[in-house]
């Protein structure tokens, strides 16, 4: 069965720490990257048994990303149909698999606040299933005999926060989606057992905004799931563990792409002028984020065979 682990800070000290209950296990093994961790429980170097530390209450300890720079961040876009249509594009017509960058330099933690910038005004939301890489990727994949879940090691709630008003209208997803605190990464690194690569497609994403459900939905909606996009992947970048991948957001988002009418109409006009409308048009939106706004994410099976924790967040202006 999955395991679950957090990188967390106690007295000063950072630390990993296997979840039990309530409880985090201390593995007394200080502030390394993810990467190390893996590798560590991968050769057995990690141990879980330790008796030496006594178990510390999850309540009392301050949960850090267990996510770590540097790494590589690599994001798909619109995988899910409804989010494609949410977005202005065509499902039928989008045979692609979508990929995108963001910088780890947006990594914060699962609970805590996101910072957002005084120049944007449409912040949006993202709830995805990231997933982390536990070996090398340095020659393409053959997608009908390599295995899965040989490359993926772990898994983790990933909230993509977007400033569309940049995003968009600058042509800037790399900027848009990577100010500070844009990633919130965790709580938990769920690292996979033999086995638990099949359930990936039973978790259920769920998100709120102030109590409000915004997104919901099964990991088996993916228009490209994990093994077809990893296969994709490996044909033109080079993967290392600890890399990851965030596998793209169910519809709900504030983001709404105008209507065909509206859309025709703009093409006829200056660029700057249609995004002028077009940020006019989404400002009306009252799903956008707001200082004070509270957005909760859960990653789980509904048997509670896999979970990935909850993050709670709050927006702050910056």
């Amino acid at each position: 069965m999955a395991k679950q682990f957090v990188r967390f800070q106690f007295k000063k000290k950072i630390d990993w720490g296997f979840v039990s209950h309530e409880n985090v296990l201390p593995l007394n093994i200080g502030d390394i990257s993810t990467k190390d961790l893996l590798v560590g429980l991968q050769k057995k170097r990690i141990k879980l048994n330790s008796k030496s530390e006594k178990p510390i209450q999850k309540k009392d300890v301050t949960i850090l990303s267990p996510i770590t720079a540097p790494c590589q961040v690599i994001c798909q876009g619109a995988n899910y149909k409804k989010h494609s249509l949410e977005s202005g594009l065509d499902p039928k017509s989008k045979t692609y698999n979508l990929f995108f960058t963001k910088s780890d330099v947006s990594l914060t933690t699962a609970i805590g606040d996101i910072i957002r910038p005084n120049h944007v005004k449409l912040l949006d939301y993202e709830i995805e299933l990231g997933i982390v890489f536990g070996k090398d990727i340095d020659l393409p994949l053959d997608i009908h005999s390599y295995n899965p879940s040989e490359y993926i090691a772990a898994l983790f709630i990933a909230n993509d926060i977007s400033a569309r008003d940049v995003q968009l209208p600058q042509l800037q997803w790399y900027k848009g989606k990577s100010y500070r605190t844009f990633f919130p990464a965790g709580p938990i690194l769920l690292v996979l057992e033999p086995g638990d690569y099949e359930l990936i497609h039973s978790l259920e994403l769920n998100l709120t905004v102030n109590g409000q459900l915004r997104q919901s939905a099964k990991a088996n909606q993916m228009v490209f799931p994990p093994k077809e996009s990893i296969a994709e992947l490996s044909s033109f970048t080079q993967i290392r563990v600890g890399d990851i991948l965030l596998t793209g957001t169910p519809a709900g988002c504030a983001l709404k792409a105008p209507g065909k009418l509206k859309q025709i109409f703009a093409s006829f006009l200056p660029e700057h002028k249609k995004w002028e409308l077009f940020i006019k048009g989404q400002q009306k939106r009252v799903e956008y984020l707001q200082p004070g706004d509270v957005i909760r994410a859960t990653i789980r099976t509904r048997d509670g065979k896999m979970d990935l924790g909850e993050q709670i967040l709050q927006i702050k202006q910056g």
